[in-house]
Formats: structure tokens, C-alpha cells, sequence
């Protein structure tokens, strides 16, 4: 038999939760003080590298004279404030948090969220916001026991949140059947917080079905799990697009010049699942998670990743190709408190294959390919430590491989490897 699970992770498209430790904050300050709450964390941490000018996705590139540095990742203040019926139904929610550290202030959510209370099933959400889709991308830093997302989910999803609308079903009845269930759909511009402003008129569409945590009453496991898709793209404003034809050996950069390519909508196009199970110890939980994201990714020739600002030459200032691949990525994680639940041992799987057609050796730039289509594989693992409820440390070491391959500087493994050590002060 299922029953609902209180243990939920908070997601960053979550609305507020009673059964979680923040929204059990919220709810009584809702009731006795104003409806207001002030919140926050900042991650101070050391990070190392094999050598000096790594490029890396722990935190942001090195200095070319430097491998090693003390930074401050993120300081986060938020602020949330709820309005609620007589009898304490929610009628709308507002949140506003900002990142600060010593690269600027920015803002991470700017939001209002509606509440329909006749059938209690409905919300809306506007503003920004994180993108629902998947697990990893949805996970907050706070909660999230890696020190980074992985490869995939920064360069597919990268700052997390975009402008737009979106539509949540949950029911929110105690007695209701289906409590179990949620579904977001939401329109984005398509950028997100890694550029300014939209730079065409497409819109994308994203969704995301999930069977919430949920437990196994006679073995007293939670499981939970859920489906997403993306369907959006960039408006070419170039006659040139490039895409991957043949396979493998006979793989090749095509490049396809048209008049027609003049606000052709060159695709981004993702369908993931993921999984999460978690089987209760004596002290602690053993967890595992999976996810895995396939589909069609348009970036440029140079990079994969999801450019926030149209790609122009830095010398003409024209605009450039936009280039499409077939990827696939997916992430592992195995969890498990030792003894206690203030230590916790996590260990990482993940990898991410911007371009499924053409592998090893035959990423060759005579055939058109970059370091853009190089696939990468990190092996990750390191110790959770929870001093008390407002501070934890993380020591933590990725090893990172990329395929050998014909590309000058990528014949071989590069020496690229990640140490962190953070500390996470939370209020």
C-alpha cells in the first residue's frame, strides 16, 4: 500500500510545504507575523584544480596563473510572503531572493504565485522562475549534497530559472485521490537568467509529470519519480545552420546555407525521467537517483551549451551559425548516512555526449567537429557532514574524463580534476 511521503526534498518549483522544515517556518510566521519570512545560505568554499586555468563546471573557469582559489559560490537572501483564506487556504504567494557574492548581486527568483480554492487543484505561476524540468535542475543548492549540478544539467539548463507562465495540477484536498500526482506546464522565453533579454519571438514549452514522494507502507521505502519534456528552439537569424550527418566513422558537419535558414527554428528538443528511492536505516537512509535526458540541443559550432544572448562574430559582430546535435547525458547518485545522520557518504556518476553521431577519434576537426561534440564522463564522491541545523560541510572530488580525439589538446584525458571543500551556513 502507498501513502503520501513527508519526507520530500524542497524543489525550487515547489509551493510552499508544510511537511518540509521551511514551510513548517513559514506556515506559523504566514499566521502570526504578516505572512512574511526572510531566509537564506552562503556557501564559502576552497577549490583546487590539477593544474592551472582549468576550464570547469565546480564553480566557473580558473585564472590562467591560478588552480586553486577561495570563493564565495553563493549568498542567497530570500524573501517569501503568502496570503491566505480565513480557514488556511492559500490564495497567492510571492518570492524575491537575490544571489550575492564577490562577481555582483543578481536575482534568482522574482515570482507571484495564484491559488484557485473551489476545487483546489489549480495554480499559477508567473515571473521568474525555475524551468520544470527534471530532478537534478529542480533541486535546490542548499538541499542538493554534490557541490554542483552535473555537466548536463548546467549546459542544458544553465542558471536554472527563465521568464514566463506556468501551470500547476496538484490537488491540494487531504482526502483527495490523486494527491500523489503533479503536472507542470509552463512557457518560457527560452534564454533564461543567462542573458538580458529574449532575442527572438519563439517561445519554449516545458512540462513535467511527477509521481510525488511517495511510501511503501509494508517495507517503509519512499519512491518517487517523474517524466519531463522540452520543446523550444532559436530563431536562425543566419542563412547558415549546421547539423551532424551520417555515423560514426562516416559522420560529418553539414552545412546547409539557405536564404530559407532566416528565422528557421533550429530545435531544442529534450525528453528525460528520473528516479529516486530511498530505504530507511537504523540511523539514516540509503538513497539512490537516476535521470537520463535525451534529444536535440542547438548551440554553436564552439560550444554546446545554450547561449544566452544570439551568437555574433567578435569581429564583424554578424550573426553567426547556429549548430544542432543529438545528445544524451545522464546522472547516478548513491547515498547513505554512516552510522549517523550527521555524516553522509555520496557518491556520483554522470555524463554528457553533446553529439551521439560521431565518437573517440572520429571528433576530428577536418569533418567539422569541435570541442563541442568531445563527450564527458565525471566520477564523483565525498563525505556530507551536518555540524547542526544551520551549518554543513562538504569535501568533495570529481574526476573528470573526456574522450581522446583528433582535436588539438584532446588526444588525451586532460588534467582537470576537481577538489572542494565548502561550508554552508543556512538561516
Amino acid at each position: 500500500m502507498l501513502a503520501p511521503s513527508a519526507t520530500a526534498q524542497r524543489f525550487l518549483t515547489d509551493m510552499m510545504d508544510t511537511t518540509t522544515s521551511a514551510g513548517k517556518g513559514i506556515y506559523p510566521l504566514y499566521r502570526k507575523h504578516d505572512r512574511l519570512r526572510f531566509g537564506g545560505y552562503m556557501q564559502p568554499q576552497f577549490v583546487w584544480a590539477e593544474e592551472k586555468g582549468v576550464k570547469n563546471y565546480s564553480g566557473g573557469d580558473f585564472a590562467p596563473n591560478s588552480n586553486n582559489r577561495f570563493m564565495l559560490r553563493r549568498g542567497r537572501i530570500r524573501v517569501d510572503y503568502g496570503h491566505f483564506t480565513e480557514d488556511g487556504k492559500p490564495l497567492a504567494m510571492f518570492a524575491f531572493q537575490f544571489d550575492g557574492t564577490e562577481r555582483g548581486v543578481a536575482i534568482r527568483d522574482f515570482w507571484g504565485r495564484f491559488y484557485e480554492n473551489r476545487l483546489e487543484l489549480f495554480s499559477i505561476t508567473a515571473g521568474m522562475f525555475a524551468r520544470p524540468m527534471g530532478f537534478e535542475a529542480n533541486l535546490s543548492s542548499s538541499d542538493r549534497e554534490a557541490p554542483e549540478r552535473g555537466r548536463m544539467s548546467q549546459i542544458l539548463m544553465k542558471t536554472e530559472r527563465d521568464i514566463g507562465m506556468m501551470l500547476t495540477l496538484e490537488p491540494r484536498k487531504k482526502d483527495a485521490k490523486l494527491k500523489w500526482l503533479k503536472f507542470d506546464l509552463g512557457v518560457f522565453n527560452g534564454q533564461g537568467l543567462a542573458g538580458p533579454q529574449d532575442y527572438d519571438s519563439h517561445k519554449d514549452l516545458i512540462g513535467r509529470l511527477s509521481f510525488k514522494p511517495t511510501k511503501i507502507q509494508k517495507l517503509g521505502w519512499t519512491i518517487a519519480a517523474s517524466a519531463s519534456g522540452y520543446y523550444g528552439g532559436i530563431a536562425s537569424q543566419s542563412p547558415v545552420v549546421y547539423r551532424t550527418e551520417g555515423q560514426g566513422s562516416a559522420a560529418f558537419s553539414f552545412r546547409d546555407s539557405s536564404s530559407s535558414n532566416i528565422n528557421y527554428i533550429a530545435p531544442r528538443r529534450y525528453a528525460g525521467a528520473d528516479f529516486q528511492l530511498k530505504i530507511p536505516n537504523k540511523e539514516g537512509f540509503t538513497e539512490m537517483r537516476a535521470e537520463y535526458i535525451r534529444g536535440l540541443q542547438t548551440a554553436t559550432t564552439n560550444t554546446s551549451e545554450t547561449p544566452g544572448t544570439y551568437p555574433v562574430s567578435n569581429t564583424t559582430n554578424d550573426p553567426i551559425a547556429l549548430h544542432t546535435r543529438n545528445f544524451d547525458g545522464a546522472y547516478f547518485y548513491f547515498l547513505q548516512h554512516l552510522g549517523t545522520q550527521k555524516l553522509q557518504l555520496v557518491l556520483k556518476y554522470d555524463w554528457y555526449d553533446p553529439n551521439k553521431k560521431v565518437k573517440g577519434t572520429n571528433v576530428d576537426p577536418s569533418k567539422g567537429f569541435s570541442i563541442a561534440d568531445i563527450r564527458y564522463d565525471t566520477y564523483g564522491g565525498g563525505f556530507v557532514y551536518q555540524i547542526n541545523t544551520h551549518v554543513k560541510a562538504t569535501v568533495w572530488y570529481d574526476i573528470i574524463k573526456n574522450e581522446n580525439t583528433n582535436i588539438t589538446g584532446f588526444t588525451q584525458d586532460l588534467k582537470d580534476n576537481i577538489f572542494t571543500f565548502r561550508l554552508q551556513y543556512r538561516f
